[in-house]
C-alpha cells in the first residue's frame, strides 16, 4: 500500500500532470483538501473509489484514514493545491507515515505562482531588471514565520517577490516594501488563477489599496511586486542572439 502525494495543481482540471492524473485513476481511496482544490478532479477517481474532503478534518483524522487505507491494502491519492513543495502541510503527514511504515511517493504539480504569472502573461525574469523571484508569504494562525525572513529584506535585494497567504495584510505589505521599491513600484494581484472565476488586478503601491478596497479580495490570491510586472524597456537577452556562440548553435 502507498500513499500518493500529488501536486493537483492551481485549480483547472487539465493543468494537473499526466502522472499525477493517471495516479489518482488508479486509486480506490482519494483524499483531497477541498477547500482549494477544484472538485473537477475527482472525475479521474475510479469508479467506486471512496473520496474523502479533509477540509474539515484534522490531522489525526487524516492519519486515521491512511491507516484503515493500509489495513484494506488499498493505495491512496492525496491531493493537494499547486505543487507539494511549499505550503502544502506534506511534511507532518509524511512524519507520521514513516512512524507507520507506510510508504509513500510524491508527485510535483503546477505551483500557484507560475500559473498566475500565465494569467498576467508575464515572464517574471526580466534581463538586467529582475533575475530573481523570492516566493514569501506572512505571518498567519496556522504558521508564523521565522523572524530573520521578512519582507523588508528580501525587498531590499530589488527581486520580483511573489507574495502568498497575505491578501489580508496588503497594507502591511505596502508600508514595508513602498520604501524599497517606490511607491510607483509595479503590483499585480491574481485570484484564484486558472480558476472559472479567477480576477486580476493591476497597480502600484501607491494605489493598490484603494484599487482592492473597489474589488474585495478575501481569499486564494497571489500578491506580485517588483519592476518586472510592467517594464518593456529593456535589453535583449543574449540567448539568441547571433553573435552569441554557444554548443548547440553550432556556428563558426
Amino acid at each position: 500500500m502507498t500513499v500518493h502525494f500529488i501536486g493537483a495543481g492551481p485549480g483547472a482540471a487539465d493543468l494537473i500532470t499526466v502522472r499525477g492524473r493517471d495516479l489518482i485513476g488508479k486509486c480506490p481511496v482519494c483524499l483531497y483538501a477541498g477547500s482549494i482544490v477544484s472538485p473537477e478532479l475527482i472525475q479521474y477517481c475510479p469508479p467506486g473509489a471512496r473520496i474523502i474532503d479533509t477540509a474539515p478534518m484534522s490531522l489525526d483524522e487524516i492519519e486515521a484514514e491512511y491507516l484503515r487505507a493500509a489495513a484494506a491494502g488499498e493505495d491512496v491519492a492525496r491531493l493537494h493545491s499547486g505543487d507539494l513543495s511549499v505550503w502544502s502541510a506534506v511534511a507532518e503527514q509524511i512524519r507520521r507515515l514513516e512512524r507507520h511504515g507506510i510508504d509513500y511517493t510524491m508527485t510535483p504539480g503546477v505551483p500557484a505562482f507560475a500559473a498566475a504569472a500565465s494569467a498576467l502573461g508575464r515572464e517574471l525574469t526580466i534581463p538586467a531588471v529582475a533575475q530573481s523571484l523570492v516566493l514569501t508569504r506572512v505571518s498567519g494562525r496556522a504558521s508564523p514565520m521565522p523572524n530573520e525572513e521578512t519582507l523588508s529584506k528580501f525587498g531590499a535585494t530589488g527581486a520580483t517577490l511573489a507574495i502568498h497567504l497575505a491578501i489580508h495584510a496588503l497594507p502591511e505589505v505596502v508600508a514595508e516594501l513602498t520604501p524599497l521599491y517606490g511607491a510607483d513600484c509595479s503590483v499585480a494581484i491574481v485570484v484564484k488563477a486558472t480558476w472559472p472565476d479567477e480576477r486580476i488586478l493591476r497597480g502600484t503601491l501607491a494605489d493598490i489599496e484603494r484599487k482592492v478596497a473597489a474589488e474585495p479580495i478575501e481569499r486564494t490570491a497571489i500578491i506580485f511586486v517588483g519592476r518586472s510586472l510592467a517594464t518593456d524597456d529593456f535589453r535583449e537577452s543574449s540567448l539568441y542572439d547571433p553573435a552569441y556562440q554557444r554548443r548547440f548553435r553550432g556556428r563558426e
